[in-house]
């Protein structure tokens, strides 16, 4: 790893007369691989850095957690980037810090020695992470959705309570293996829980001998008045009717007090579970401790106009770590808002390498907002278009196979979605052995398993 690093910080060797700017992205997400696209034919160094060695579709990790996908089917590596664009080198690091002063960031690779990389132009597209609203302790028992190990974990909790249902001789025991909580009525929310209702109705329902999976209770606890609000009342009340009618309980104007090994405490009351999935919300990096920054509530870095760091013009922050005001409003943290600000940011370096002026201003160019639930279900927010319903959903499925990284992504989810459609088995739904098992080695089998 050392000599990789060291390696990718050299000059190119190739045929050049002078040296390039570089260009460094601090994460690999869907807003710094925009960026990084985006500068593929501009002379420049580019420089992409995140602490995984993959892109990942965050919207389609509720389906890895309800075992529709598997994780290679909606990510891919990183380093896949470099076979079509020469500027671009990828390093697997963690940035601890940055030195705006000397113009540089920290890398931490694994084991080795914090390392000091320069940049001429410096991208931040750090992404977010869950929130328990400072009751961390809450992590332990309800683990947030944002990563593919992340989804694996749910995924491997969801099935390993109906394993453990199965072998339960108490009927309370069973009936909290079998109760599944998930916290936050929002998208992320909304479509795991119509996921996980439709996995226990159809995927697991002949599965078992002694349980019924279909009889298992799935809860979506919601601290506002409705779920969904930023849809408005009329998309918010349809996706409610729907979860209903597959079986999804929502309790409204309920904020969670605990959460513990033996379930949730919410408005005083506790509800028995072994498996709560916390959707409830997200903060963004502490970009503005490393960069000396005014933040909003949300602790999003306030940029300029051109998504620039006040008072640092080589430094942009794109994305759910940018705090940028339009029309007045604040603009979601959705992907569509991180693809376009990558895009842009990267067009705007692109400009000052070749000594072009006169950007406009970064404007988002909102194309709706999309939530499915469930099978056949979807729904689609736009300023001029309120629609929800099985069209939609097609147009849903459609937008979301198209925005899959790669085509080898495309084939296989297409594949996938039209065998699940039809037969309602889903392709994931493996769980993994417990890394303490392994880590403690295990005796070989007297016998070859078959």
């Amino acid at each position: 790893m050392h000599d990789e690093l060291d390696e990718a910080l050299r000059l190119p060797e190739r045929a050049v007369k002078e040296i390039l700017p570089r260009v460094v992205i601090v994460g690999g997400g869907i807003g710094g691989t925009a960026a990084a696209r985006a500068l593929k034919k501009t002379p420049v160094e580019v420089l992409l850095i995140d602490r995984r060695n993959h892109y990942v579709f965050q919207p389609l990790l509720y389906q890895v957690a309800t075992s529709v996908l598997s994780e290679s089917e909606i990510a891919s590596p990183i380093r896949q980037l470099s076979d079509s664009q020469e500027n671009l080198s990828v390093i697997m690091g963690e940035v601890v810090g940055v030195d705006t002063a000397g113009r540089e960031v920290v890398v931490d690779c694994e084991n080795q020695s914090a390392r000091r990389v320069p940049y001429d132009f410096l991208i931040l597209a750090t992404g977010t992470h869950p929130t328990y609203f400072g009751n961390d302790r809450f992590s332990e028992f309800a683990p947030g959705l944002k990563t593919l190990t992340d989804a694996r974990r749910i995924r491997d909790r969801i099935l390993g309570a109906f394993e453990r249902a199965e072998l339960e001789d108490d009927l309370n025991e069973q009936k909290r293996h079998m109760t599944f909580v998930l916290v936050g009525g929002g998208p992320a929310g909304v479509e795991l829980a119509a996921s996980l209702a439709q996995m226990t109705a159809t995927t697991l329902r002949s599965n078992f001998r002694r349980i019924d999976p279909s009889s298992a209770s799935i809860i979506l606890l919601e601290g506002g008045k409705s779920i969904l609000p930023a849809y408005g009342d009329e998309l918010s009340e349809k996706a409610t009717a729907q979860l209903k009618k597959i079986g999804v309980e929502i309790r409204t104007g309920v904020m969670v007090e605990n959460i513990d090994a033996d379930g949730v405490v919410a408005a005083g009351v506790r509800i028995p579970s072994s498996t709560v999935i916390w959707t409830a919300g997200v903060k963004p990096f502490p970009l503005g401790d490393w960069l000396g920054a005014k933040t909003d509530r949300a602790g999003r870095v306030l940029v300029g106009p051109y998504l620039e760091v006040p008072g640092h013009m080589e430094v942009f922050a794109i994305g759910d770590t940018a705090g940028v005001l339009q029309d007045n409003k604040p603009l979601p943290g959705v992907a569509q808002v991180a693809l376009q600000q990558g895009k842009y940011v990267g067009n705007v370096i692109a400009d000052r390498v070749r000594g072009r002026v006169g950007a406009q201003p970064f404007r988002y160019n909102d194309k709706g907002n999309m939530a499915v639930v469930g099978k056949n279900f979807a729904l689609l927010q736009t300023e001029k278009m309120h629609t929800s319903g099985f069209v939609t959903w097609l147009i849903w499925a459609f937008i979301h196979i198209m925005s899959l990284p790669h085509a080898q992504n495309r084939i296989r989810v297409y594949t996938q979605w039209f065998w699940w459609y039809f037969t309602g088995q889903r392709s994931s739904r493996i769980i993994a052995e417990p890394e303490a098992v392994l880590s403690k080695g295990q005796k070989p089998l007297p016998f070859e398993p078959h």
